[in-house]
């Protein structure tokens, strides 16, 4: 079967702009440049002509800026992705692209692997859109959601954030591998990345350069579950489905709070568990997250500061009103040589802790350097016995969770 190619038009006002990249983009098979513009007004009307995948758009030009010309192009064709080229990295013109409906922003010259790569995340977008408009929905009566080929919506899908208040505690290792625990074929897993500016999940998977949460945060609102499915990165080899962070730091202001949470409730309606790895700042992304979290896995280690902040954490999650029973209490990294163990900490902080991951360093950082989860190759391994646990804990504290919520209210 022929791959379907991603038409590109470049649109740029300096000619040699123009031509040196679309003698870059030559080079790949898979890419077809099927029109150059030197203004935007000729821009937008070329794609109405030769409707692109995607459209390079210089920011700066003669009659029109490239951002209008976004806006004009995308209100005619929303399908078409914008990838927007300047010589200027100034946030605001970054939001102001973003805002106008741009899939990318490049600072000019961009760097040939960098600017093929957001080409094909941008085209892979545009046939997902392109396949979604021609598709023909068919509607449950049950849910009110479409149901698509191949796919089962979750009516009660639950959502699972791994937090720690200090970092270096090891939260990307667990919720990597507690995906993959929680994952089966009756229960489908789907793992988050949260921390937005240096989020790690995709290179513990070995799935970096891949679909990010901008492919789905600016547009959540449109998009229906068959295209998120498509969106997502798919784990072969365990079987999960991946959504993880933006490839460069400043990226990250692309995502509103708003719009993470809506992208987690989307998720919880199509996956059984909705795995959130985070950062221990408390951004207004992390704060939504736990809004509408679950069960919010707090991490801590047998270090008296990790401790510290873990009691910090949970005075805040009282204060907040949050159910102390929405808590999972774990220790990673458990040594028995050293004195302070779980029970003590428990005591301390009047919180059981309900898992404990024990110590092995080299299986942690082999697994982590080979981009293969543990619990892939080593689950029977004590580390491995120790996300075992903590996902049965996992299970039976929304199993408690359920029930208290299907209980009657008993009037007196």
């Amino acid at each position: 079967m022929a791959v379907e190619k991603i038409r590109v038009l470049i649109v740029d006002d300096i000619a040699e702009t123009r031509e040196n990249v679309r003698k870059l983009l030559q080079f790949e098979s898979d890419v077809d440049v099927v029109g150059t513009a030197r203004t935007g007004r000729e821009g937008i009307q070329l794609s109405t002509e030769v409707d692109p995948d995607v459209v390079l758009m210089d920011i700066n030009m003669p009659d029109i800026d490239g951002i209008s010309a976004t806006e004009e192009i995308r209100q005619k064709s929303p399908h078409v992705q914008v990838v927007i080229l300047s010589v200027q990295g100034d946030q605001n013109y970054m939001r102001r692209a973003m805002l106008a409906g741009a899939r990318d922003f490049l600072t000019k010259p961009p760097m040939g692997d960098e600017l093929i790569s957001a080409i094909k995340r941008a085209g892979d977008m545009a046939h997902l859109e392109r396949e979604k408009s021609s598709k023909q929905k068919v509607v449950v009566s049950a849910g009110g959601a479409a149901m698509m080929a191949g796919f089962a919506p979750v009516s009660n899908g639950k959502i699972v954030t791994v937090y720690s208040p200090k970092g270096g505690t090891g939260c990307t290792t667990i919720a990597v591998n507690l995906a993959i625990a929680l994952n089966n074929e009756d229960t489908r897993a789907v793992l988050v990345d949260a921390n937005l500016q240096f989020g790690d999940v995709s290179v513990f998977v070995n799935e970096q350069g891949k679909n990010t949460i901008l492919e789905l945060a600016p547009r959540i609102d449109d998009l229906e579950p068959d295209v998120v499915e498509e969106i997502l990165v798919k784990h072969e080899a365990s079987g999960i489905r991946i959504l993880g962070a933006p490839q460069r730091p400043e990226m990250a202001e692309k995502v509103s709070s708003d719009q993470f949470a809506k992208v987690l409730k989307m998720l919880q309606r199509m996956y059984s568990y909705v795995v959130v790895d985070t950062s221990p700042i408390l951004t207004d992304v992390i704060l939504s997250t736990i809004d509408v979290t679950d069960i919010i896995l707090l991490v801590t280690t047998q270090e008296i500061p990790a401790i510290k902040n873990a009691r910090l954490f949970l005075d805040l999650l009282h204060t907040m009103g949050i159910n102390k029973e929405r808590i999972v209490f774990a220790m990673n990294r458990y040594d028995r040589r050293i004195a302070i163990t779980p029970e003590r900490v428990s005591e301390n902080l009047k919180h059981e802790i309900s898992a404990s991951i024990p110590l092995e360093e080299k299986v942690a950082i082999t697994a982590v350097n080979r981009g293969i989860p543990f619990m892939l190759d080593n689950k029977s391994q004590p580390i491995g016995r120790g996300i075992l646990s903590l996902a049965e804990a996992v299970r039976a504290r929304l199993s408690v969770l359920e029930t208290e919520d299907d209980m009657p209210v008993v009037k007196r």
